[in-house]
């Protein structure tokens, strides 16, 4: 990559590589990955448990140094300059880790005072991000007061207080309610609306589905694919879903299972459901052909790829501990 790319990217990783050395071993955690994420960009990082997802970001926040490879960011070397590196980010842990002796808002000032913000000046940016995050009424509780929703607004507060250039976050909505998700979403929008690069790790495919501008898969330490959403969609194969209810039949659908682009047609009593690659056309044929039998049509529904089907045509379908 050129100097000019590493300069200018948020986020620059160049075959980077972590291989950790053990009584079994050695063990390859990243093998050679190369990533880029541009500035104000949302961006996910997604991958199975022990795909290399977590070491891959401790690895761009300094936290576990690379065995090869290259990382940048901000243009500043990550193992160079790891100080200078943790200057210009704000890391979310999967974790709470709000000091509970203090209240929510001398946890956020306290973070101030240590990246060297003034008394005056730490008071006032907590009050900032304690609006922002809908927290004033909260600033005097103590971390145990709070809910789960609350506990993790503050702690990505703390982590914005010295105004990051690269926010990370891990799986920050980990264990929430569906409601509190979705209301931090809307929270996260609003922080890359001001601007603010994000690079999020997330086991919820419609989080980041619905959030990011890119998404990279990662497994086995190795990078798959790295595109936004509609682009992995089109190039993963993963299937439309179109399914047809009906009252009487049976429907003629074995002329279907031939069609170009489709993958393989389920025939129940009353339904069908065929998955293709290309769905054209498809639906227009189960109604003539349900139009055929003198059945009626009660339902149609048409299921475009998401994210999760792209996600396991990836990885695999086998569990994971």
């Amino acid at each position: 990559m050129s100097s000019i790319a590493l300069d200018d990217a948020a986020i620059v990783a160049d075959g980077l590589r972590k291989t950790y050395t053990g009584p079994p071993g050695e063990i390859p955690a990243v093998q050679g990955v190369d990533l880029q994420v541009e500035r104000g960009e949302f961006f996910g990082l997604l991958g199975p448990n022990g795909a290399g997802k977590s070491t891959t970001i401790g690895m761009l926040t300094t936290l576990v140094r690379p065995t090869a490879g290259r990382a940048r960011v901000c243009g500043i070397d990550v193992a160079s300059d790891p100080v200078g590196v943790k200057r210009r980010i704000g890391m979310v842990a999967q974790r709470d880790t709000l000091d509970v002796e203090l209240t929510v808002e001398e946890n956020l000032e306290f973070r101030g005072r240590y990246f060297g913000m003034g008394r005056r000046a730490a008071r006032h940016r907590a009050g900032q991000l304690l609006e922002f995050f809908s927290l004033g009424e909260r600033r005097r509780a103590r971390p145990f007061e709070l809910s789960g929703g609350q506990s993790k607004r503050v702690v990505i507060g703390r982590a914005l207080m010295h105004r990051p250039d690269v926010l990370f976050l891990d799986e920050p909505t980990a264990a929430l309610d569906p409601q509190t998700r979705i209301n931090l979403w809307d929270l996260l929008r609003g922080l890359q609306a001001e601007g603010q690069t994000i690079l999020l790790t997330t086991h919820h495919m419609e989080e980041a589905e619905s959030l990011c501008d890119r998404v990279a898969v990662i497994d086995h330490g190795t990078l798959l694919a790295c595109d936004t959403v509609k682009s992995l969609q089109a190039s993963a194969g993963a299937e439309s879903v179109v399914t047809v209810t009906y009252e009487g039949g049976p429907l003629a659908v074995e002329e279907l299972a031939g069609r170009p682009g489709v993958a393989r047609v389920e025939s129940a009593a009353g339904q069908v459901r065929v998955f293709a690659h290309e769905p054209e056309g498809v639906l227009g044929r189960l109604v003539a052909l349900a139009h055929s039998a003198g059945a009626t049509v009660t339902d149609i529904t048409h299921l475009r790829p998401s994210l999760e089907t792209v996600f396991l045509a990836l990885t695999g379908r086998e569990y994971r501990e």
